[in-house]
């Protein structure tokens, strides 16, 4: 199979329709095999009645449908899953994200030999509340992640080759970061196409202020686990025995010190009247608890196995 579309959705009844014709155009002109995969992310208006009905009449349709609303990561993570095509398309359900661009996106994959191509919404018809936020955020993902040549790695709009879908897992908010994801698997050739956005037809956008510092928290969360999730020891380890040692010098040069004002028959006040003593024989506590902080998280090393265990109540050609 040339190609598997990945549409992760919710309440987008009036687009879904549109959106596999328009695909279905697209495919039926290029001559690729295909499969469109809706995975409807427990929507509340009758999408799913939409994907049953494209589906009665088309073999090329997939749908599965959540039980509750989960977000867009658990929705890809399954829709990736279930993919079976050599190229993975994803998009968005709300018409923004033009399917004509999948041929485009499917040569870079396969001709030129891409691993990751990420759309680039140059000319964007969102409001400014959307789109400021954005550019803020997507500068520093490109510093962060050290992926200069991106400019919108929250785009909807993407093509992997089927092996980099296979190979990284897409959890929490993290599908901001796909492109992140698969450079830390191994997939470093992430290229990037300018595509054509569209204002959006139906419905109103989800975006809202929170997913905006919910995209900082997780992007310093994926830094800090690129870097220290399989040794944290390295991390807190070294913060612990740093606060320790330094707390530790500490107390010595106030024993030290009233030491000499014993030997030279000045009693003055007692140790334990300073403020410092306090301050430094908590440093050392915390230092201990840093380091304790470190050694169980190796321990513990990779988090729950089951973060990606989400109750699927229906599916279609999805073996679930």
């Amino acid at each position: 199979m040339d190609i598997s579309v990945v549409i992760p959705l919710y309440n987008e009844e009036e687009s879904i329709p549109e959106l596999y014709a328009w695909i279905e155009r697209v495919m039926a002109a290029n001559g690729y095999t295909y499969e469109v995969i809706f995975v409807n992310d427990g929507s509340t208006d009758g999408s799913w009645k939409a994907i049953e009905q494209l589906a009665a009449r088309s073999e090329q349709v997939r749908g599965i449908k959540f039980r509750r609303n989960y977000g867009k990561s658990p929705a890809l993570y399954c829709g990736f899953e279930a993919a079976q095509g050599d190229v993975v398309i994803t998009m968005d359900a709300d018409l923004q994200d033009s399917p004509d661009e999948i041929p485009g996106l499917y040569k870079m994959i396969k001709d030129d030999g891409y691993d990751l191509v990420s759309g680039y919404k140059q000319k964007r018809y969102d409001p400014l509340s959307k789109t400021l936020p954005t550019k803020l955020f997507n500068a520093t993902a490109r510093r962060i992640s050290g992926i200069h040549n991106l400019h919108d790695f929250n785009c909807g709009l993407k093509a992997y080759r089927k092996e980099v879908v296979k190979n990284i897992e897409v959890y929490g908010e993290m599908h901001r970061y796909i492109p992140y994801l698969a450079k830390n698997a191994g997939f470093d050739k992430i290229g990037e196409k300018v595509v054509h956005h569209q204002a959006r037809k139906y419905g109103k956008s989800k975006f809202g202020i929170n997913r905006f510092f919910n995209g900082y928290l997780d992007l310093a969360t994926l830094w800090f686990l690129s870097n220290f999730g399989k040794k944290p020891m390295h991390v807190f380890g070294f913060l612990g025995t740093i606060v320790f040692l330094i707390s530790f010098v500490a107390l010595a040069v106030l024993g030290i010190d009233k030491l000499i004002d014993l030997s030279r028959g000045s009693y003055g006040h007692l140790v334990t009247d300073s403020a410092w003593f306090y301050i430094f024989l908590t440093s050392m506590l915390i230092g201990t608890q840093l380091f304790l902080a470190g050694f169980i998280g190796d321990l513990l090393s990779r988090t729950n196995p089951n973060r990606n265990d989400y109750q699927i109540e229906e599916a279609i050609r999805c073996g679930k």
